[in-house]
């Protein structure tokens, strides 16, 4: 064989191995980064990207919801659960880092707050900032006027640590101690995007919000940097379990659908929304809730929902609610109620 011809064929022997490797490392961050593809054949099978399968139907678990984003519409769906409660009541929400302008506001919650004589909870940051610490983080609560009811930092006097049963990752959950000193929770969610969950709702709101700055550490899988990912998600969930357990039927659901940023409300760089304000959700199910909140995004005109849904596939966001369905917490299938 002349030397010209061998110096060819050596030459596509190298073509080829590097296209062989490339695969291979495609297929690798294809596992680690799920694409919109994935996202969309893990919900349904169907490989359009931007597609959800809608979980609504008759006699699945009660989403009660309202277009009205304001005091009455949010005291409309809490009254709609149908739940008496009693005793000391933890609001629980995300009451926005300083230079965040589209957390919560404080209006929002006073109906329901004089309803239930709740107050205001959370726990210090893993990240730094200003609520790092209880004195930095009770000034900015007050700077956003959560000023008409207590604010309490439930990680203030240290944590507690509660059992995860039959957890994939984790066998206790870091908790605010405060948490325990409460009857009854009710989590009224923010929910909008989220740089490495995909998006933030009720379960993040619960688990991440009340776990102390080690116990987020762990969620976090150990760095901020190299949090991400199905592992994150389902350490989101076995803190959700570990809270369930400790306060079972205690619980109550809300999702308020309004400005949709693609980031969390621990942002203070977090962009406006390009989504239109949808309206509050409420239910006993958390799983049902979140599913009919991304429902409801993906329901929304495709310009607007663009960015929001980008983010949400590209970190397979939905495995939050198939690993909370799967470990028991509740069920993907509801019926909408609307007022």
């Amino acid at each position: 064989m002349k030397k010209s011809n061998l110096i060819f064929i050596a030459a596509i022997a190298v073509c080829l191995a590097v296209l062989v490797g490339a695969a291979g490392i495609a297929k690798q961050n294809t596992g680690a980064m799920h694409s919109s593809a994935d996202y969309s054949t893990n919900v349904s099978g169907n490989k359009q990207a931007g597609f959800l399968a809608n979980t609504e139907k008759a006699g699945g678990s009660k989403v009660y919801f309202t277009t009205d984003i304001s005091a009455k519409g949010l005291l409309t769906v809490y009254k709609a659960l149908q739940v008496e409660v009693s005793g000391k009541t933890a609001i629980k929400l995300h009451m926005g880092e300083p230079g965040n302008q589209n957390y919560l506001r404080p209006e929002l919650l006073k109906d329901l707050v004089a309803e239930v004589n709740g107050s205001f909870t959370d726990s210090n940051t893993y990240y730094g900032g200003r609520r790092t610490n209880t004195a930095g983080h009770l000034a900015a609560a007050k700077e956003h006027g959560f000023t008409y009811a207590p604010v309490d930092i439930l990680d203030a006097n240290g944590e507690t640590r509660l059992p995860i049963k039959n957890g994939k990752h984790l066998q206790e959950a870091r908790m605010g101690s405060g948490v325990m000193n409460y009857d009854w929770i009710i989590s009224v969610a923010h929910f909008k995007g989220h740089s490495q969950a995909g998006f933030g709702g009720t379960f993040k709101n619960l688990a991440i919000g009340i776990a102390t700055p080690a116990g987020k550490g762990i969620i976090h899988g150990g760095s901020l940097m190299s949090a991400g990912g199905d592992s994150f998600h389902e350490r989101i969930i076995e803190y959700n379990m570990a809270l369930m357990d400790a306060k079972p039927g205690r619980i109550l659901y809300i999702n308020v659908l309004n400005n949709l940023s693609v980031d969390c409300d621990c942002s203070a760089r977090a962009p406006l929304a390009t989504l239109a304000d949808i309206g509050i959700m409420a239910s006993l199910d958390p799983v049902a809730l979140e599913k009919a909140s991304l429902d409801q995004i993906y329901a929304s005109p495709a310009n607007e929902r663009r960015q929001l849904v980008e983010r949400i596939e590209s970190r397979n966001g939905i495995h939050q609610i198939i690993y909370a369905e799967r470990m028991g917490l509740g069920s993907q299938e509801y019926e909408l109620i609307k007022f």
